[in-house]
């Protein structure tokens, strides 16, 4: 029986000294860093991995290094211009000093939510509800700057801070909701009002130029009819005084007797003519006096002396030069062509501007509609 009990006690002993070493031994996580306190002194950090302490003298401390959500309860604020809004964020933190953390202040998640709650109620304060709406990203930065400057004694540092929400009072949003409704609808007045204008201005400039087109077309046809009846009357005139050369040619030659009995004939041929009353530039009894002399042989006819060729040309000039330089059919011809081409072409110019104008105006008007 001693035998026995020797051995249980033994037995006993070894479980115990088991127990008080096996409670000694502390595992810390990667993310992790141990602070080891024995009967309330600090005696230093564990790293991760396996450490062992005092047995139940020993008390460690596990602080998280990853990087934690803190979120900022929602809470009304009255902003510069006196609009009330509710707003809430969220923080992200990570501990970077273990011991500050710890050892400097009570809980630092619960003393950064609450300084992250009065720094938003002051910083949202000292802003306009615009200001607020339209630049969250300054507000984040200031925030982020307060708070990591506010927390680097409790080993903390602020990483970001993000405004999750920001909603102003029922009335405020209903007032925002109505005034931009006003502003679409000016911005829309504008806009119509500006097409509006544009499509005047298209007309106008198409009528203006339909009316400078119209107007260039009436001068092309008024300068080519003009240069018809210039080309027209110097033909005339060319063809009048051409006939009246050779007729003075022919009559160079001709005596009183000759010229006489050409008179008579002019006489028979108005003689001839349906008109009632004939003006005659001459004395008629002259006339038939000499003519009839001619024929009684009573009078003497003045001898006429055949004149050359060459002779005619001394008092004349020379036949082709009285004569000047008659164009033939096919100058003509060629002349009217060219004239009708150019016309054409004029022609085509305007209406390939008209084409272009009224395809501009109709693209305005597929625009605007």
């Amino acid at each position: 029986m001693p035998v026995i009990s020797s051995l249980v006690f033994a037995i006993f002993i070894i479980l115990v000294v088991v127990a008080l070493v096996a409670s000694g031994i502390r595992i810390i996580q990667p993310y992790e860093q141990g602070l080891w306190i024995v009967l309330g002194r600090y005696k230093g950090k564990l790293n991760p991995g396996l450490n062992w302490v005092y047995p139940l003298v020993s008390e460690v401390i596990k602080i998280d290094l990853r990087t934690q959500v803190l979120d900022v309860p929602r809470q009304e604020v009255i902003t510069k211009d006196n609009s009330p809004v509710t707003v809430d964020a969220i923080i992200y933190i990570r501990v970077v000093d273990p011991e500050k953390s710890y050892f400097e202040v009570a809980n630092y998640k619960l003393a950064t939510v609450a300084l992250a709650q009065t720094t938003l109620r002051s910083v949202i304060g000292d802003m306009e509800l615009d200001e607020i709406l339209y630049n969250r990203e300054a507000i984040n930065t200031k925030l982020r700057d307060i708070l990591d400057e506010a927390t680097d004694k409790w080993g903390v540092r602020v990483e970001a801070v993000e405004i999750r929400e920001v909603e102003p009072a029922p009335t405020v949003k209903k007032a925002m909701e109505e005034q931009t409704a006003a502003e679409r609808a000016r911005r829309a007045a504008i806009l119509r009002a500006d097409g509006e204008r544009r499509s005047k201005i298209l007309v106008a400039e198409g009528e203006k130029t339909a009316r400078i087109l119209q107007a260039e077309g009436l001068r092309q046809a008024f300068i080519l009819e003009a240069e018809g009846k210039r080309l027209a009357r110097i033909l005339e005139a060319q063809g009048e005084a051409q006939a009246l050369r050779l007729l003075a040619m022919g009559a160079a030659t001709l005596d009183r007797k000759a010229i006489s009995i050409r008179t008579l004939d002019t006489l028979v041929k108005l003689g001839s003519t349906p008109s009632t009353k004939i003006v005659l530039p001459f004395e008629i009894s002259s006339l038939i006096h000499n003519i009839a002399g001619y024929v009684s042989k009573a009078k003497e006819v003045p001898a006429v002396k055949e004149m050359t060729l060459e002779e005619l040309e001394k008092h004349i000039g020379k036949i082709d030069e009285a004569l000047g330089k008659i164009p033939k059919p096919e100058e003509l011809e060629a002349k009217i062509k060219e004239r009708g081409a150019t016309a054409a072409e004029e022609e085509a110019k305007i209406k390939e501007e008209l084409k272009g104008l009224l395809s501009k105006v109709t693209k305005e008007k597929e625009r605007k509609e």
